[in-house]
């Protein structure tokens, strides 16, 4: 039995000397973590005197400033209402079409159409066709870039033979 019990030893001062490093580590993380949740609970103490002092030296202060952010999921992160003023305020080109109140919002050249216009007074689904017609040379006259809302009439496109024969004498038309 002396030579189970030796080895028992052994195994236990092997294993002993392995684990000294993981808890010392453990050890120095409780002593962390007991260190910042003394540093939260000074922070708590002091954001009533921050929420009233803050404004004055241009500070946010409140709950918000101590509170830890929240997490959130994969993608695109939640349109918030300060990130469209961050980007008004920014003085940079704004991108899209304007908001309503500033009588960018109108319908699509096309009458009875609409939906509202975003390319050259189209709406996407007719700029896409008035590309098309640009591309293939069958532009009507009427379509043309910035027209009223509902003033040009809509064309219904050949499908199948007939487009292809109406894209033949457009190309002729072109050559020609």
């Amino acid at each position: 039995m002396s030579v189970d019990k030796a080895f028992r030893e052994m195994v236990r001062n092997e294993i002993e000397a392995q684990l000294k490093p993981l808890r010392d580590l453990v050890s120095r993380l409780e002593a962390g973590t007991a260190d910042l949740d003394r540093l939260r609970s000074v922070a708590e103490q002091l954001a009533p005197l921050a929420s009233a002092v803050g404004p004055l030296f241009g500070a946010g202060g409140g709950r918000a400033a101590v509170a830890a952010p929240a997490r959130r999921g994969p993608g695109r992160p939640a349109r918030s209402a300060a990130a469209p003023a961050a980007a008004a305020s920014g003085g940079g080109k704004r991108r899209g079409r304007k908001p309503a109140a500033e009588g960018g919002a109108r319908e699509c050249a096309i009458g009875g159409c609409g939906k509202p216009s975003r390319t050259k007074g189209y709406c996407a689904a007719h700029y896409q066709k008035l590309r098309m017609l640009e591309k293939t040379g069958r532009r009507p006259s009427a379509w043309v870039d910035y027209a009223e809302p509902n003033s040009v009439d809509d064309i219904k496109l050949p499908r199948g033979r007939a487009a292809a024969k109406a894209l033949a004498e457009a190309a002729q038309k072109n050559a020609g």
